[in-house]
């Protein structure tokens, strides 16, 4: 029986490699840029491709509840070049919209919560306007498919990304943010969140606080292990509790990943690890914690049977258990 307080808190992003494995279960079937131009006509292979990619994504959201995991993150990829065109040009949209209403009802039913991750390339802060522009329609785009979902606008089906940039300064990043996140459609502004990055010329949880939070309520999701690497002088602890802060009254996000020196000592140590080495907490707020670890689901089914793996190796900073 599970004991762990957290268990039914935590998460996994993406990739079931179970499923990827044993039965071709996946959702991110994509395709190159060159046979997606030559194709672009028509959008026929993509629809085919998002198509078979929802309907994995039903059969993920049914195997996790079977396996009791209730957080999970949608990749970003299921509809490959998305911002390429509208999602109801898909030519079997039909079909893919009734199975995304079928997974927001499943997850609804079972009381799990769904994520989304844009990627890196999602700059609103952007000197480049076509960045913006294109951020702007893919953000929207991601809060399309949860609108399709039958899920409701808040941050319970958070859009989560970084600022991704510090051209100017960060007073000025945190301007054009949010220059951005105005141009945004409500539905979309109230599932957007902001997460710390891992870099001590980035944004930490203090800055994403002072420059962000305090001026458009943006929710900020907690890295643990990014805090090790961009603090603003913070404990794990005061971090964690001030970013849960501004989530109101829905239970924030929490990230976790160990280094991968536990497992490759050479490698760099803002890269994560396969396993769990450390105590998952969340540090007394009720977070929901997404575990962004390589072996996704085995991770969790590891770590609530077994406890943390072992590890030779002992980190020369603060652990985020302190």
């Amino acid at each position: 029986m599970v004991t762990n307080p957290l268990h039914n808190r935590i998460g996994y992003p993406c990739i079931n490699v179970e499923l990827q494995g044993t039965q071709g279960i996946y959702t991110n079937r994509h395709m190159i840029k060159k046979t997606f131009e030559a194709q672009r006509s028509t959008l026929e292979g993509v629809s085919k491709l998002a198509l078979a990619n929802v309907q994995d994504l039903v059969k993920i959201i049914q195997w996790n509840e079977r396996n009791g995991i209730k957080f999970f993150r949608i990749s970003s990829n299921m509809f490959p070049w998305m911002s390429e065109y509208e999602l109801t040009d898909l030519p079997n949209w039909k079909l893919i919209s009734a199975n995304l209403r079928l997974a927001g009802k499943l997850a609804t039913d079972y009381g799990q919560r769904l994520e989304f991750h844009p990627g890196p390339f999602n700059v609103l802060a952007s000197l480049n306007g076509f960045v913006v522009r294109k951020t702007i329609k893919e953000l929207n785009q991601h809060s399309q498919i949860f609108d399709e979902m039958g899920l409701e606008p808040s941050h319970w089906n958070q859009i989560n990304i970084h600022v991704n940039t510090t051209q100017g300064g960060k007073e000025e990043c945190a301007q054009r943010f949010i220059k951005g996140f105005n141009k945004l459609h409500p539905n979309t502004k109230a599932r957007l969140v902001v997460e710390n990055d891992d870099k001590p010329s980035q944004y930490s949880v203090k800055d994403l606080h002072e420059f962000l939070y305090k001026e458009i309520q943006i929710p900020i999701t907690f890295d643990s292990h990014h805090h090790k690497y961009c603090s603003g002088n913070m404990s794990h602890q005061d971090a964690a509790v001030l970013a849960a802060s501004t989530w109101g009254n829905i239970p924030a996000d929490f990230h976790f990943a160990s280094t991968i020196n536990h497992e490759s000592p050479d490698q760099m140590a803002r890269a994560h690890a396969d396993w769990i080495y450390e105590e998952l907490t969340d540090w007394g707020t009720g977070a929901w914690i997404m575990c962004e670890c390589k072996a996704k689901e085995k991770a969790i089914q590891h770590y609530l049977k077994e406890g943390v793996m072992k590890s030779e190796y002992v980190e020369s900073y603060e652990l985020i258990t302190s």
